[in-house]
């Protein structure tokens, strides 16, 4: 039985290595989100930097601090699937977070595609917490400093996003803080290309990401890693069953 619990154990921390290549790349291929819901904001913070110089410092400034708030919220869903844990011995805990985090890449990635409006449900919900810190954003514009942007960063990471809650779920389900962190990291990574690309060449990508067969494709593909990892989570559960919700932590 040991034998059994270390294969699944390690069967499942290969999950999570999956996890964090799966949600780079939903990172990346959410671009099609990510100019609906922070285009104008970086639009309109790009709008309001200073004529002379130059802008990157101001927008690397601003994704650092933005990162910095996604890696915080990932090791604290982690320290929650940790605590979570701690049942594992009367329910599969870490098999049914990896399950849960699949199927809210099938709804981020139908949501992307326009095919189902779930996701939009959730992001409502980060509301609460929104209108707490939006007062906070005020006090830093207009941007004048790399310092003002990072700040920034830091208070825009945590705008309700279902694209950034949905990745929190495989994040959770990683089971440990610094899995967690990192997930978010892998996931704000792959963001990085398209804001980078919104900020400095605004004019010039809006129309390509905006393009409804772009959306469609992005968003079928992440519906695609949503389904590779229900099925192998599901594989693995019928192969080793509740003895093989154990969890080795990093």
């Amino acid at each position: 039985m040991e034998q059994t619990n270390c294969y699944a154990s390690f069967t499942l921390n290969r999950m999570t290595e999956f996890s964090i290549i799966a949600v780079f790349f939903v990172g990346l291929l959410g671009g099609v989100h990510c100019l609906g819901m922070c285009g104008s904001i970086v639009g309109m913070l790009t709008a309001q930097l200073p004529r002379h110089g130059a802008h990157w410092p101001f927008h690397l400034a601003y994704n650092s601090g933005r990162l910095a708030s996604y890696m915080a919220a990932g090791a604290l869903v982690g320290a929650l699937g940790q605590a979570g844990l701690l049942l594992r011995d009367d329910v599969p805990v870490q098999h049914l977070l990896f399950a849960l985090s699949s199927l809210m890449l099938i709804a981020l990635g139908l949501y992307l595609a326009g095919i189902w409006g779930m996701v939009r449900r959730i992001e409502r919900l980060g509301g609460v917490l929104w209108q707490y810190l939006q007062p906070l954003t005020r006090g830093l514009l207009p941007v004048t400093t790399p310092a003002h942007a990072l700040l920034l960063g830091v208070l825009w990471g945590w705008l309700p996003c279902g694209l950034v809650y949905s990745v929190l779920v495989t994040a959770l389900a990683s089971g440990n803080v610094q899995d967690g962190a990192l997930v978010m990291l892998a996931f704000g990574l792959g963001t990085l290309p398209n804001l980078l690309a919104i900020g400095l060449f605004w004019e010039r990508t809006r129309h390509w990401v905006q393009s409804p067969r772009v959306r469609t494709v992005a968003g079928l593909l992440v519906a695609g890693f949503g389904m590779y990892g229900l099925i192998k989570v599901g594989y693995t559960f019928y192969l080793y069953g509740w003895a093989g919700s154990c969890h080795v932590a990093a």
